[in-house]
């Protein structure tokens, strides 16, 4: 498992103009898809990217202590090297896994990735109950992440 930190420096290092919207939705597309690659099932989640789990807010997923770390750079990007002193080494697999998410994801931008995760079933699923402007704190769930980024596996194949 590594740290949100390590994975935000690597984002930063690797994909131009991010913003604190975009990093927090490719942070969640890398841990969605972790989830997906390193895991048999949504009953026997083992394996996760980061600890820390994100919420179902207004504007898509977010991880509360990377919000609270880049909320100061609103829609400027966020300087490539601001999380450097929590560089990791990734193994091989995590990097392969890295660099497809910044081919799939990389080139949009924050309103973009937004608009991706609002038409998903976890992020819908988990504000259940909210209205579309209303402050929400409920947990994305792992096993509701795994449940439907495995689906697009299934289904595309």
């Amino acid at each position: 498992m590594y740290t949100w930190k390590g994975v935000a420096d690597w984002i930063l290092q690797n994909i131009d103009n991010v913003t604190d919207k975009k990093l927090q939705k490719l942070m969640y597309f890398a841990y969605a898809w972790y989830l997906v690659f390193f895991n048999e099932s949504a009953n026997e989640i083992e394996n996760r990217l980061f600890d820390e789990h994100f919420e179902a807010w207004v504007h898509g997923p977010v991880l509360p202590a990377l919000y609270q770390d880049v909320k100061e750079f609103h829609s400027d990007d966020i300087p490539k090297n601001y999380f450097e002193k929590y560089r990791e080494r990734f193994s091989t697999d995590t990097l392969n896994l890295f660099e497809q998410i910044k081919k799939v994801y990389g080139a949009y931008n924050g309103n973009q990735l937004e608009s991706i995760v609002h038409q998903e079933d976890p992020w819908i699923h988990a504000r259940k109950g909210c209205s579309s402007y209303e402050i929400c704190k409920n947990i994305i769930t792992d096993g509701e992440i795994f449940s439907y980024y495995i689906k697009r596996i299934v289904d595309e194949s």
